[in-house]
């Protein structure tokens, strides 16, 4: 997408008017990506907003958890909670803790595969900081 056509497309989103030169564009912007898993094929979906980040991970269309972290000036952990779905597990949450401490923005994970093995989520996590690295606007 051409950046005149990105800044209009976060202005439509609830930007009342373009961000200054050099500054992080207000509003609202959306990244989608994807990546294979060993077998399985998993589908990212980034909302970024102005100071924080939703992020869904899934192979089929569902919302089974959600968890928030963000970084506290009293902890060198980020602090996380669940906020839906089955609070025994932490994927989304240990998830939304590494982002937020990474990024030092409040964080929304919503991780919903089957698999949650410790390889396996390393994998996701290294595909989504991939792509961090790639499009650095778009999280």
């Amino acid at each position: 997408m051409e950046p005149q056509q990105q800044q209009q497309q976060e202005v439509a989103a609830g930007s009342p008017r373009p961000a200054p030169e050099g500054a992080a564009p207000a509003g609202v912007s959306l990244h989608d990506f994807c990546g294979r898993a060993g077998e399985q094929l998993v589908h990212f979906h980034a909302m970024r907003l102005r100071d924080s980040l939703f992020l869904w991970v899934g192979a089929e269309p569902a919302l089974r958890s959600l968890a928030v972290a963000m970084c506290s000036p009293h902890d060198s952990i980020p602090v996380s909670t669940s906020l839906l779905g089955d609070a025994s597990d932490t994927t989304s949450n240990s998830l939304a803790q590494r982002l937020a401490r990474k990024t030092r923005k409040q964080i929304f994970v919503s991780y919903n595969l089957q698999n949650t093995d410790s390889s396996f989520t390393l994998h996701i996590e290294n595909r989504i900081k991939e792509e961090m690295m790639a499009f650095p606007e778009k999280f």
